[in-house]
């Protein structure tokens, strides 16, 4: 396996980089944002590790700019901050973990192998057909085109809100969706005389629908909801 490590302190990256390489990782590490963006485009990894503090170009831009040429490679954010806002702009940017310092290696390499096992068994899942708008996460098929969703091919029966919910946190899984999001959405989309007002209580039902998918809905407080694979 080929890791990029984005790290500006020489200590610190030749320590990780020792570690990754006894761990059974190729590693390439780069000073600064962009070189690491350079490399991480244009040449072939299996995993970016990527600080946030990097001189030239930070490490949330890089992110965020080799998430846009590489959809599908695993990125994982390393930061001194770790403030709930620090944690989902890190996401947001379109990490997919997020550790914060100091850490222990052991950590460290339980949450690559995690990525890139998530990694792998989305590649494995086969493509949808290319006339269809069906996503599939985990054991959850949702099929905008055939308004249909089912957990392991049994169907699931979701309410006009509680589809709308959904399709809102799967269209946007990489990013907290916010309650005036939500709100807005149903506003001009969705009418459903007789339900229930609240939106927890919508998210309350649609997380027990979806027990057993592999997939969860996070809490993010003060934010709004995230939707997230689960190990």
């Amino acid at each position: 396996m080929r890791a990029l490590l984005a790290e500006d302190d020489a200590i610190l990256a030749d320590a990780l980089g020792t570690n990754l390489k006894s761990a059974g990782f190729e590693v390439e590490v780069a000073d600064n944002g962009a070189v690491a963006e350079y490399l991480l485009t244009k040449q072939a990894f299996d995993v970016g590790i990527i600080d946030i503090g990097l001189p030239l170009v930070d490490g949330l831009t890089v992110v965020q700019r080799v998430r846009a040429v590489k959809p599908g490679l695993p990125l994982l954010i390393l930061t001194a901050l770790d403030g709930l806002h620090n944690r989902v702009a890190g996401l947001n940017a379109g990490a997919d973990d997020y550790l914060t310092k100091p850490f222990d290696f052991p950590e460290l390499e339980a949450r690559i192998r995690a990525v890139l096992r998530r990694s792998q068994g989305a590649a494995a899942q086969p493509a949808a057909p290319a006339d269809t708008d069906a996503v599939s996460v985990g054991q959850l098929q949702f099929d905008r085109d055939a308004r249909r969703a089912t957990i392991a091919g049994q169907p699931v029966e979701l309410s006009p809100r509680e589809w709308l919910l959904l399709d809102l946190l799967l269209s946007q899984r990489r990013k907290v969706i916010t309650k005036e999001q939500i709100a807005q959405a149903w506003s001009t989309e969705v009418s459903e005389s007789g339900g229930p007002s609240s939106l927890e209580v919508y998210i309350h039902r649609l997380r027990r629908k979806l027990e057993g998918s592999g997939v969860g809905i996070r809490t993010v407080r003060g934010l709004g909801y995230l939707l997230e694979t689960q190990d």
